[in-house]
């Protein structure tokens, strides 16, 4: 008896013990709702960051600015053509109506290009399109970075009357201003202020472009005034293509056009006649040199057919070389001996003398 009354507090004590446990552990759902809630904050401030934060991208400068440069060239080849269709019109008649016909251009170009959600012809080579930069301040989930709206209806008017309206009405009023001469100070000063104003507003652009010019190199957003006003920003069309024109392509390209241009600088600077002047004396065959100079026209090396006489140093050349040389050149000298020229005069001896002046 005694031992089953020394075991029984035994038993007693042990499903008191576990009594006490039990009631210090927290219910299953309780072990699970704590840390969520301590989670939930982090959780929540982590998935608002990654998808309403954008990400940024870097769009290549150069495609952007070759974009820009295809889409003047293929302007100029529009061109091109449209002035082949009237060349049989009366001459000078498309030069009057030149900023007409670019403006005509460029608004064909921004009617079935920009107006119908398409790139240019140069933008869309360089694998770009528009986008409207505003939208993404309020998009949501974003997972490349290459995602939004393109250009939004006002904002395409708005880069039409900028780009074609813009640029004619100031290519016409540039035009007209210099016809008028509005610059000299002869005029009355109601055009004077206005040119002023023009030169003012014309230099106020040029220091803007070269001032947004700085900060797309920087940034690599906005190629000119009119993008960054309408904050339509060029992005890659295709996240797995980067540009449809390959690098050896664009460097013949560039190479040749500024080869090109160094050499428009250049050819009017050089005279072919003081080249050949300064080459002479170190000619191998002076006694052949001499003889033509004897026969032929300096200018372009042929047998005079109307022979004239420069004056006062008697060199002989053709009527029209000479002629044209000295309505081209106020002070043309001669093309042997360097003298200038103040007068022609006719080979044959008859005193028909014509002073340059004249002429």
């Amino acid at each position: 008896m005694d031992k089953e009354i020394l075991a029984a507090p035994s038993s007693s004590s042990s499903s008191s013990t576990a009594s006490m446990s039990n009631t210090n552990l927290p219910p299953p759902e309780d072990a699970w709702f704590d840390p969520y809630q301590k989670l939930l904050p982090h959780w929540q401030s982590h998935s608002h960051s990654s998808y309403q934060s954008t990400i940024p991208i870097s769009i290549s400068r150069v495609n952007q600015v070759d974009a820009a440069r295809l889409d003047i060239e293929m302007s100029a080849m529009l061109k091109e053509q449209l002035v082949k269709v009237f060349s049989l019109m009366k001459p000078g008649m498309l030069f009057q109506y030149e900023a007409e016909l670019d403006a005509f251009i460029e608004f064909l170009i921004w009617r079935f290009s920009i107006w119908v959600d398409k790139p240019t012809p140069g933008i869309a080579l360089m694998n770009l399109r528009y986008r409207d930069e505003r939208a993404m301040a309020t998009r949501g989930k974003v997972r490349t970075g290459l995602e939004g709206p393109g250009l939004t209806v006002a904002q395409k008017i708005w880069y039409c009357v900028a780009t074609v309206g813009g640029q004619y009405i100031w290519a016409r009023l540039q035009s007209f201003s210099a016809f008028r001469r509005w610059g000299d100070s002869e005029q009355r000063s109601f055009a004077r202020r206005a040119w002023m104003l023009i030169q003012r507003i014309e230099g106020l652009h040029k220091a803007a472009s070269f001032g947004n010019l700085l900060i797309f190199l920087y940034t690599g957003r906005y190629r000119n005034l009119i993008e960054r006003a309408l904050r339509a920003r060029l992005v890659y069309g295709n996240p797995n293509m980067n540009r449809a024109v390959s690098f050896e392509y664009m460097n013949r390209q560039l190479v040749w056009n500024e080869f090109s241009e160094m050499l428009l600088l250049l050819l009017p600077l050089l005279n072919s006649s003081s080249v050949r002047n300064f080459l002479r004396p170190f000619s191998k065959d002076k006694s052949s040199s001499t003889a033509e100079d004897d026969t032929a026209c300096p200018i372009c090396l042929a047998s005079p057919t109307i022979p004239f006489l420069a004056l006062p140093c008697q060199h002989r050349y053709c009527y029209y070389c000479l002629r044209t040389r000295c309505a081209a050149v106020a002070s043309f000298r001669c093309s042997r001996c360097s003298e200038p020229v103040t007068a022609m005069q006719r080979h044959s001896g008859v005193s028909n003398l014509i002073a340059k002046k004249d002429h």
